[in-house]
């Protein structure tokens, strides 16, 4: 096919569906000049230009025009509505220079930017000697750059208008941007079907839509990649299914901005499984009520109070995510993984049973209502994401992928390594429970008889709860603690950044509680600021008595017979550089060597907890000792 050959069968084709998409009894005023002939003949362009016509333009101009903008000159010497605002587009007696008429390079230079790619560049000068193809229009302006050729000889096009707030839009070449410009025409076309109840229907769209459901299968086979380009390439179309099945791929990969499931958040159908995705983020970001009723539209009484109801679960942290069948028999056990610190496990629990998952419907592709569980959510990591997304799933036959490595670090030493800012970054305290489950820790370590577990929260939530209690005297130091699992046999109880610094003569280490009938290790760590030397404290009590221990605070202070690996001599040498944390590390390995405990590093810095508050980590004052207690108050004058 030549190049003239494809101009001519693309406009045509465009022409046609453009006519066949007018509404025959709108009135005259609703029409351009023009629309009649168009409607008669079934051609938005004009006849063709001559070689002749085409030759005085370059000589005019002084360049040869780009391959693309010559051929589709030679099958039609202009065009009418080129996309919903560029009512007609020049032919070659309409073609001028733009000579920055519109003051534009005032705003776009075209100065180099270092973050720019090659391609996102506005060269400099382009205002000036740009040929300026817009002849009547929205006010948009479509310029064409002679300054910047290409290997093939193409010019770029840009479109630029004042009322979309953004750059001019570059195109690498007139067939690029009148391609762009009839997918405009769909999706504009498409809109307003929607809103008067006009059919459009024609070759184009049944193809369109034929791809779509193409694309859902070969999602559900695993294969997302290529059902995401297939499900872009619709979307730019304006086909009503594309968005909704590509919000789901695009929010499993961990993308959320502009993620709405169009379509879906008002179908009683998907409502359940999309709605709290996206409640999740507007709670997350401390949106207003009012911003919420964007995801309704025009949803039903019904439907309004359902959102409303997802919106108040989330908000209140009761929503949990509770799919059918196998799957759903696998959430709920993953969630009880989840909630001690066990995410690895919880992850190989879903992944094992993700052939299993069955959508709730034919625009349901994945199982996206796990990312707004509040335990499961920030399991899915953008690899496991894609772990998922490649799982073929719900009947389909594909190639599993490879498993996602494992997210925690074995041991105790990566408490030297969280990232600057992070609460656990600092200072902590924590006691390592052997033989006893998570959930009797209250009993063990717990501030009275009554202290139970609170619902899961990340750890600086934790941090923003009041400390003590609301009779506690002022100088307990009570830690609000997240418990979990501390690897086999071992559970902990553990508090990031204490309230008060650590002081060995009023410590008392709730671990010698907490070994009865057992045995508990006691750790509080505070790194040097880098104008005091810092504190590491490891005590190790069973069946109720210490046993031995160890203070560092630039020299060790020791108790009781350490065995040889936890010897604080050899774990913190004088000629360490206190900021790098190097006996804090080693300590942390060699206890956990010892004794083979871990902590979830995962649940700890990115998930959720359950807490409790512990007894106090210090001893009443005795005779003849006093204390101060401060209490800051905010008020206003």
């Amino acid at each position: 096919m030549t190049d003239s050959d494809y101009w001519r069968a693309f406009l045509t084709r465009w022409s046609h569906e453009w006519a066949d998409a007018q509404d025959p009894d709108a009135p005259d005023d609703e029409r351009l000049a023009g629309d009649e002939e168009v409607l008669r003949t079934r051609w938005l362009g004009f006849p063709p230009a001559s070689e002749e016509r085409i030759r005085a333009l370059e000589e005019r101009l002084g360049h040869r025009l780009p391959p693309s903008y010559r051929a589709f000159l030679s099958v039609s010497d202009g065009w009418r509505h080129a996309g919903g605002f560029v009512w007609l587009l020049a032919g070659t007696d309409q073609v001028r220079r733009h000579q920055d008429a519109a003051g534009l390079s005032e705003h776009f230079p075209g100065d180099p930017d270092d973050d720019a790619a090659p391609e996102e560049e506005l060269p400099a000068g382009m205002w000036q000697r740009a040929l300026e193809l817009d002849v009547e229009s929205d006010a948009v302006h479509i310029l064409m750059d002679p300054g910047d050729v290409d290997a093939d000889g193409e010019w770029p096009v840009y479109s630029y208008a004042s009322w979309r707030a953004s750059p001019p839009e570059r195109y690498g070449s007139f067939r690029a941007f009148m391609e762009d410009m009839y997918r405009e025409f769909h999706s504009l076309q498409m809109d307003r079907s929607h809103r008067t109840g006009q059919e459009f229907v024609n070759a184009t769209t049944r193809a369109l839509d034929a791809s779509v459901e193409e694309a859902r299968l070969e999602a559900l086979r695993g294969r997302y990649e290529e059902a995401g380009t297939a499900l872009a390439e619709a979307l730019e179309y304006g086909r009503p299914r594309a968005a909704g099945l590509r919000d789901q791929i695009r929010r499993m990969l961990g993308q959320t901005y502009t993620v709405s499931f169009h379509g879906l958040t008002t179908d009683p159908l998907y409502a359940p499984e999309v709605l709290p995705v996206l409640a999740a983020e507007h709670v997350s970001a401390h949106r207003d009520d009012y911003a919420w009723s964007y995801h309704l539209g025009d949803a039903s009484p019904a439907a309004a109070e359902t959102a409303r109801e997802i919106l108040r679960d989330v908000r209140e942290g009761t929503y949990r995510y509770a799919p059918g069948g196998a799957f759903g028999r696998a959430v709920a056990q993953a969630r009880e993984q989840a909630r001690w610190g066990d995410t690895d496990e919880a992850w190989r629990t879903l992944r094992a049973a993700l052939p299993e998952w069955r959508p709730v419907g034919p625009d349901h592709i994945a199982p996206v209502g796990l990312c707004a569980d509040p335990l499961l959510g920030p399991l899915v990591t953008p690899e496991r994401g894609r772990e998922l997304l490649a799982t073929p799933r719900a009947g389909r036959r594909g190639v599993a992928p490879a498993p996602a490595a494992d997210v925690d670090p074995p041991g105790l030493a990566w408490l030297t390594e969280v990232d600057p800012g992070h609460v656990l970054s600092s200072s902590y305290r924590f006691v390592l429970v052997a033989a006893v489950e998570p959930a009797e820790l209250p009993g063990r370590l717990g501030a009275d008889e009554t202290t139970v577990l609170d619902e899961p929260v990340t750890l600086w939530e934790s941090r923003m709860r009041l400390r003590g209690g609301a009779d506690a005297p002022g100088w307990e130091d009570r830690a609000l603690a997240c418990v979990g699992r501390a690897g086999a046999g071992w559970s902990f109880a553990l508090e990031a950044r204490p309230g008060g610094g650590f002081a060995e003569k009023w410590f008392d280490s709730p671990g010698v509680a907490a070994s009865d009938g057992t045995r508990a290790v006691t750790v509080w760590s505070e790194p040097s600021d880098g104008h005091r030397p810092g504190v590491f404290h490891l005590s190790v009590a069973e069946h109720g008595e210490e046993r031995y221990a160890f203070t560092v605070r630039g020299t060790a202070a020791v108790r009781g017979s350490l065995p040889a690996a936890l010897d604080p001599e050899r774990l913190f040498r004088p000629d360490d550089p206190p900021a790098e944390r190097l006996g804090e590390r080693r300590a942390l390995e060699a206890l956990a060597a010892e004794y083979g405990v871990r902590l979830p590093r995962f649940a700890l810095t990115r998930g959720r907890l359950h807490t409790f508050r512990t007894r106090p980590w210090n001893r009443p004052p005795g005779p003849g000792e006093g204390y101060w207690a401060l209490r800051f108050v905010r008020s206003r004058p």
